[in-house]
Parts: structure tokens; C-alpha cells; sequence
């Protein structure tokens, strides 16, 4: 493949490691444009806060497709579940002031739940480890459903697993939340959010769940049909019970200004903070999440975050007081908004620059790159007596911080640890590991995938002959 040309366009002004502002901005932009044109994305707006100051902020593109309005300051930026970043803000207040406590059941601020979920706890909602049916998967709701009818209504489906065995992301989590917070509040969830939160900016902010409702400057959201090659409007309504999970629509200066609170203490204090951010411990999988909080190392440097729609990311940074907006309205192929949220980091400090975040951005960009890439066998070939496996990194991009690469397989159970799968870095960037043709059957098919950092699983090239054509998409190994 030419991943060399690839590598250029994406990656030729990151890897030089900027000190200056100005020339970082510049390499941003850069990046930025690339991206839009790679992915056919139609509006963007991107902004850093650093040391609590805004020190890029930048706007691309139109708000819709209907009209030729510019993407602005003014331009409100549906988030989607980013939402419940504000969201937990909002209901760790109440926690900081004794008001609600992790640890409480759900049933002390709700009346009337089904027997089976008056068990469940505040901590459970946050973690989706509550077990609960998904509010999305009832489509027979009406849009102007109340919460308690939303509950009766779900009340008729079967709790899935135990409250606090393991992860699985579910809408009917922040539903609760916003009732636990109406309830101690007095107040709507809305107008307690836009009060503590959102108090000099409430004319850049506003909630609603309604994607064909119309909203001066709100941005539209777009999903591509690859068989009509169009981009067509989103028109789902969730109606008021979903606003607390992906209702917020915001100005790129609102949400750089709530960040900039938000690291400065002013909603909650550091000690708040850190309980917000803590794993939760998951009884049946090692899933590392937070209360409501993704959680990324990137190389033994912690951030925290989420995304919305696969059109929004947030990420912060603690430690190098920083953080990173990403917004926009489709993008023709995969969601690029982590893969940009790492990279940007990476411009302002390559110590947050993730290789394997990069590798999968240019493996998402290829087709649109270089369509026309002929077939090849990926992955391994045959010498003599050997199967070599081979993987290789773009050629000059910096492999420092790249501590493993595995091949994991059916050969080994799927052990992306496995020692003796590891490979060893040759020349050109190439990692490669020879094993004897004897270790497998004539005949017999093998599934396997490369695994960066022992959990980065990598993506298969477009071009791959070799795959099964799975969900997984898992690259084959024969030897006849």
C-alpha cells in the first residue's frame, strides 16, 4: 500500500514536535483541512483550551446542507451523548453537597419503580452497570412520553443482568439521572444544568432531542447512504426524556468556556473530580470506565471524556491542562472524532500521541485516499519452512511508543499476550516474526488480527484479500 503518500498528507507537520503556538496552530489547521476533505465532511468546529485559555478555535464548512450558512461562534453543535458529560457534572454537585450518594438505591429519589430495579444504584447508572432495558429498543414510545410512562411501559421487559456484573451503554441510565436531579433540585434538569453550568452563555445553549425541530443556528446531523452516494438529513425524535442523554445542542465558545470552568474547579472540587473519574469495578469484566467518563492512557498519561452521534468528542487532560473539542455534522466514512481528538493532542504534545490511534486513522482514510488498490495477501507470507508474519508501521512515523506488537489468532486462542507471538521491529518501520510452517495444519484455515500495545486491535486494510468476511473482519491464514 502507499502509506508513505498517505502518511504525508495526514501526518508530515505532527511528528516534527512544535513548541510554538502559532506553528502548532498552523500544523492543527493543516491536519484539520486534510480531514475534511478525506472524509467529505461538510461543517466542523474544533477548539483547545490550554492552562484555561482558549488557544484554538476554529470553524469549517456550512451548518447544513440545505443552505450556505458558514459554521460559526453561532453555530449550536447537536453533541449528542456528550450530553451526559453534563449531565454527571450536574448530579456530582449534588453529590459533593450530601445531597445524593453513589451508593444510594435509586428507589430513595424515584416512587413507583418495577420491584426489580428498586435495588439498583446511583453508581449503576453512571457506570451502565444497571442491567436496565434501553429506553432506544422501546420504538413503540410516543414522543411526548412522560418519564413515568417511560418506565411503565419498560416495565414490561426483563432486567438483562445483575446491577454492577458489567458494562453495557444504555439511554434509560440518564433518564434516571435527570429525575434523581429533578427531584433534589426542584428544578427541570434543563434549567439546573443552564443555571450552574451554563450561566453567561444561555443563549448559545439549548436542549432538545428533536433532530427536525428548527433551531436558529443549530447545526444538522447527516448519516451517508453509500448506496444512493448522499448524505440524508437525520430525523429521529427522542422527545424530552432524552435530553439529559443526547439532547444538548452548543456554541463551540459555550462548550471551550464550560471546560474551562470545569478545570478550574468551578463546579466541582478536585477531590469530586477524582471520585467522578474513578474505574468502577465491574464484577464480571476488567472494563476500565469511569462514573459516566471514558477512560484513555494515552502512553501512561490519563484522559478523560466521551463522544456523541459519531459527530462529537470531548477530552481533557489533566495532567497537561488541556483539553480538546471536536465537532461536526457527517463525515462520509468511518467516525474520525477519537482519531482526531489523539491527534490533535499529539501536535500540542507528542507524549499524548497515541500509534495505534494513528495507524487506525490512516487505515479508515485509505479507501478515500487510494480507491483503486489492488487485492494482495496481508499479513504474513511463506519462505521455505517459515510462516512470517509481518506488520508494518508507516515508514516515518516514530515507533517510540510502541511497546508490543502481537499476532493473535485461533492458533494461540486469541492471546494478543501470548509472548511467543510477539513480533521484533527490522528495518523500515516493519515488525515481523518467524514461526515454523509445522505449527499448522495443511488445510486448515486460521483466523488472526495484529494487536498493538497488547489491546489495540488493528484494523484490516481495505485492500486485504486474505479476510473472512466476518463481523470482525479477521484476516486468514492457510497453508497448503
Amino acid at each position: 500500500m502507499k502509506k508513505s503518500v498517505l502518511a504525508a498528507i495526514f501526518f508530515n507537520v505532527s511528528i516534527l514536535g512544535f513548541s510554538q503556538t502559532a506553528e502548532q496552530s498552523k500544523a492543527i489547521d493543516s491536519y484539520i483541512k486534510n480531514v475534511i476533505q478525506i472524509n467529505e465532511i461538510p461543517g466542523m468546529a474544533v477548539g483547545i483550551v490550554k492552562n484555561d485559555k482558549v488557544t484554538f478555535q476554529q470553524y469549517y464548512g456550512r451548518e447544513n446542507l440545505e443552505t450556505d450558512e458558514k459554521v460559526s461562534s453561532k453555530s449550536m453543535f447537536r453533541v449528542y451523548s456528550n450530553t451526559k458529560l453534563i449531565a454527571n457534572v450536574g448530579l456530582f454537585k449534588l453529590i459533593e453537597e450530601g445531597k445524593v450518594s453513589l451508593d444510594d438505591k435509586i428507589s430513595k429519589y424515584i416512587d413507583n419503580l418495577p420491584k426489580d430495579w428498586q435495588n439498583i444504584q446511583v453508581k449503576n447508572l453512571l457506570s451502565h452497570s444497571s442491567g436496565l432495558p434501553d429506553m432506544l429498543d422501546a420504538k413503540d414510545l410516543p414522543e411526548k412520553a412522560t418519564f413515568n410512562e417511560v418506565i411503565k411501559r419498560l416495565s414490561n421487559e426483563k432486567i438483562e443482568f445483575e446491577a454492577g456484573d458489567h458494562y453495557r451503554y444504555n439511554q434509560t441510565n440518564y433518564m434516571l439521572i435527570s429525575m434523581i436531579i429533578e427531584k433534589m433540585t426542584g428544578k427541570t434538569f434543563e434549567e439546573y444544568i443552564l443555571e450552574n453550568q451554563f450561566p453567561e452563555s444561555r443563549n448559545q445553549v439549548v436542549f432538545s432531542s428533536n433532530s427536525v425541530e428548527e433551531i436558529p443556528n443549530r447545526v444538522g446531523k447527516y448519516n451517508y447512504n453509500p448506496e444512493k452516494k448522499l448524505y440524508e438529513k437525520l430525523t429521529e425524535v427522542g422527545g424530552l426524556r432524552a435530553h439529559s442523554a443526547n439532547g444538548l445542542a452548543v456554541t463551540l465558545p459555550a462548550f471551550l468556556q464550560w471546560s474551562i470552568h470545569f478545570s478550574k474547579n468551578d463546579f466541582l472540587k478536585p477531590e469530586t473530580k477524582k471520585m467522578m473519574w474513578k474505574p468502577f469495578n465491574y464484577k464480571n469484566n476488567d472494563w476500565e470506565f469511569g462514573h459516566g467518563w471514558e477512560i484513555t492512557d494515552n502512553n501512561n498519561t490519563k484522559s478523560y471524556g466521551f463522544s456523541g452521534g459519531n459527530v462529537s468528542a470531548y477530552s481533557i487532560f489533566p495532567d497537561n491542562n488541556m483539553a480538546v473539542v471536536v465537532m461536526y455534522n457527517a463525515n462520509k466514512g468511518f467516525p474520525v472524532m477519537y482519531q482526531m481528538i489523539n491527534h490533535i493532542a499529539g501536535i500540542m504534545d507528542k507524549r499524548l500521541m497515541n500509534p495505534y490511534a494513528l495507524v487506525e486513522e490512516m487505515t479508515i482514510a485509505e479507501p478515500f485516499v487510494h480507491p483503486d488498490l489492488k487485492k494482495e495477501i496481508y499479513g504474513y507470507r511463506t519462505e521455505n519452512d517459515k510462516v512470517i508474519f509481518s506488520y508494518q508501521y508507516p515508514e516515518n512515523l516514530s515507533t517510540e511508543f510502541i511497546k508490543t506488537v502481537s499476532v493473535a489468532g485461533s492458533f494461540n486462542d486469541w492471546n494478543s499476550e501470548n509472548k511467543s507471538y510477539q513480533l521484533t521491529l527490522k528495518k523500515n518501520n516493519t515488525f515481523e516474526l518467524a514461526v515454523p510452517k509445522s505449527q499448522f495444519e495443511k488445510g486448515k484455515t486460521y483466523g488472526f488480527k495484529f494487536v498493538m500495545n497488547k489491546s489495540g486491535w488493528l484494523t484490516i486494510p481495505y485492500n486485504a484479500i486474505n479476510t473472512d468476511g466476518s463481523r470482525d473482519n479477521n484476516l486468514t491464514l492457510r497453508i497448503d
